[in-house]
């Protein structure tokens, strides 16, 4: 098959989704023989220049305004991906939306449906303007809808009315750290830790509230680390950290890239992820990866990823979150025994096994395009993400 995959989330920082497509594209290409090709956009970011040796892909770059390129796909179907990149079988949208095409096979990935129930806390001026208008027409529309979750597949054919059978679950990887992953992590001057974009969706508010709370009651408390950049709307947040109790004990690191990453969980004492949805919550994969214990909410995904791994709250609560902090840095055996079991849960999640799944999906994908059943049609979404 000749594969075309949407690569433009991962021209900058990697995170989430951009994260997401880089490390399914490796895997994709080391576990098959396809003919893969990633697109890229951009009127002034560039791939770098080892992209392609990096993904075992080719690469096709085209110096075109992402935010122009998007209004006339979403808005007009217009122009086939064909006439930027040539032929293809498949060509999967890294977004919910769909990449009009000719004759090629349409996939869509959905990370989430946050911005259908907040649409108040939805970041960016085209997802507000597009994505709750256009995605359920689109997913109904595509030949396969790839999801992080079995929570996010769930939304899928609830909420947007497409058949079980059209949404395949790759779930992340577990990254393996040259350094961690051998046993729990407990540096005896670690850090709380969060990782995430600064944005509504993660809460941030919440977690400031529990560590005020800490703060008060003990002067001893270890610090806390916010790694991730900050949207407009997280002023208020890093307004407070300016203040007491804050101030000089929480540090804003901004982005973290990749090659930092495994640094910024060596030295975490545990990861915070409070977030009120998650398609799936990288960061608490990553976590467990290296021996950090989690707390997390209850939230999206979050349940599905974490499982008794870690130390599930309510979103909202900030006394339960504080009180979860609290005993994990107490109680050392507790933390161990938690981390410990996150070792032994990150590692039933692989690149490999969402490799397995993704060409599941193109394969039905072609062969609904071409009007025929899927050899494997049936085979019910939510069965589909773990290995």
């Amino acid at each position: 098959m000749r594969i075309l995959v949407d690569y433009r989330p991962a021209l900058r920082a990697r995170t989430g989704a951009g994260e997401y497509v880089h490390e399914l594209v490796r895997a994709y290409t080391a576990a098959h023989a396809d003919d893969v090709a990633v697109f890229t956009s951009s009127w002034a970011d560039r791939p770098a220049p080892d992209t392609a040796a990096r993904l075992h892909a080719r690469v096709i770059d085209r110096r075109i305004p992402v935010a122009i390129l998007n209004a006339l796909w979403h808005r007009t179907e217009w122009p086939p991906i064909e006439t930027l990149a040539g032929p293809c079988d498949v060509v999967h949208a890294a977004h919910p939306l769909l990449i009009p095409a000719r004759r090629a096979a349409q996939v869509v990935t959905i990370h989430d449906l946050f911005f259908l129930a907040h649409p108040d806390h939805t970041q960016g001026a085209e997802i507000a303007r597009d994505y709750a208008a256009l995605v359920g027409g689109h997913a109904r529309r595509a030949m396969a809808v790839i999801t992080p979750s079995r929570h996010t597949a769930r939304l899928v054919t609830e909420q947007l009315s497409v058949p079980a059978d059209q949404v395949y679950v790759c779930s992340p990887g577990a990254p393996t750290w040259p350094t961690l992953g051998a046993e729990p992590r407990r540096p005896t001057d670690g850090y709380i830790l969060f990782v995430g974009t600064l944005e509504p969706r993660k809460n941030v508010g919440v977690l400031l509230d529990a560590y005020a709370r800490l703060a008060t009651r003990s002067a001893t408390v270890p610090r806390l680390v916010l790694a991730g950049a900050a949207v407009p709307a997280a002023d208020a947040w890093l307004t407070r950290l300016a203040h007491p109790p804050f101030s000089g004990r929480v540090t804003h690191l901004g982005y973290v890239p990749d090659a930092e990453r495994e640094r910024l969980y060596a030295g975490a004492r545990l990861l915070v992820l409070p977030s009120l949805d998650e398609g799936f919550g990288l960061p608490v994969l990553e976590a467990m990866a290296a021996g950090v214990p989690v707390v997390a909410s209850t939230r999206g995904a979050l349940p599905e990823v974490v499982g008794d791994a870690g130390v599930l709250v309510d979103a909202l609560d900030a006394d339960a979150l504080a009180a979860a902090i609290e005993r994990l840095i107490a109680d050392a055996a507790w933390a161990a025994d938690r981390a410990r079991t996150g070792l032994a849960r990150a590692g039933a999640y692989t690149w490999r096994a969402a490799a397995i799944r993704l060409r599941e999906a193109y394969v039905d994908a072609v062969a609904r395009r071409c009007g025929a059943t899927p050899a494997r049609a049936g085979d019910v979404a939510v069965s589909g993400g773990r290995a």
